[in-house]
């Protein structure tokens, strides 16, 4: 695997020039140009954010053991140190990408601000594919920033700069939403996946051996990643994947609670919780009742 510590090795490796800023690089990725030897067949980690916009003309780019083909407008969002690969890669048109090491962050709000998007958490294969109107309003960000970026640089420059880029982790923001309502018919095989998946898992007993289903053990089932199942979740049905694992808990507390005598405590066990008030909490908040109260109200 390839590691690039800082901006301009990757620069050197992909044989562009160096950035003007070591801690911030703009490139333009240029049509039909196919990736170095170097990156043919290798996986890559930067110790920086890495942006990019591209259209494939052949070749395939992979996250982790999940190859995705991308034949349309896309961009992935990469956090540092986020493992990718690339495979022969051709561009069917210009695309660009976007470097910037959290150093060039430090004391704005972006600092913290670019951690709160989910989307640097998805797989490359979860990108944001982008209509025609959409690519062009990143387009536009891109060039002014890379036009700011060329011009005497002053005081006012840096804030700039990130108040482009800020605006376009707000438009990629909106525009996986917009993604994901056009995926419904996808996102409503997803629910459903994920509902029968949560079924199984209490029918077969695996909540009493390994306890509650962390939302990484769903997405993994799924072949998603955690942060996209449950954005996709969300966009659905209001809820996030942990709501809807903590929901279908207490459904199958209430089940137990209601059908027989057996003690809150074996209950709680049985659902995989470890801690018996950890359990009594979570169903008053959910069901405003505790266990036992909720039993003598359904027996009585």
């Amino acid at each position: 695997m390839l590691l690039f510590e800082n901006i301009a090795d990757l620069h050197k490796a992909q044989g562009v020039p160096p950035p003007d800023n070591p801690l911030f690089g703009l490139k333009i990725l240029k049509k039909a140009s196919r990736t170095t030897p170097a990156f043919r067949d290798m996986e890559l980690s930067c110790n920086f954010y890495f942006i990019c916009l591209k259209k494939l003309k052949s070749g395939n780019l992979w996250y982790g053991k999940t190859k995705y083909d991308h034949v349309h407008g896309f961009m992935y969002f990469l956090r540092p140190n986020q493992r990718y690969s690339v495979h022969d890669v051709k561009l069917k048109e210009q695309g660009f990408s976007i470097e910037i090491h959290e150093d060039f962050l430090s004391g704005t709000s972006l600092f913290s601000d670019i951690k709160k998007y989910s989307y640097f958490d998805y797989e490359t294969r979860e990108a944001l594919h982008l209509t025609p109107r959409e690519e062009k309003i990143m387009w536009s960000l891109f060039k002014k920033m890379k036009t700011e970026s060329r011009n005497n640089q002053d005081e006012f420059s840096k804030s700039i700069i990130l108040s482009h880029l800020d605006s376009m982790l707000k438009y990629a923001q909106r525009f996986y939403a917009r993604q994901f309502i056009d995926r419904k018919p996808l996102s409503g095989t997803t629910i459903k996946k994920f509902t029968e998946c949560l079924e199984a898992y209490y029918v077969n007993g695996e909540a009493a051996k390994i306890g509650i289903p962390s939302v990484a053990y769903m997405a993994s089932t799924l072949s998603l990643s955690p942060k996209y199942l449950s954005d996709l979740l969300k966009q659905e049905t209001g809820k996030t994947a942990l709501e809807l694992i903590h929901l279908h808990t207490i459904a199958e507390a209430k089940n137990k609670l209601a059908a027989g005598d057996e003690n809150v405590s074996a209950i709680a066990y049985q659902l995989g919780f470890e801690n018996v008030p950890y359990f009594s909490k979570l169903f008053r908040r959910e069901v405003g009742l505790s266990p036992r109260d909720y039993r003598n109200r359904m027996h009585n």
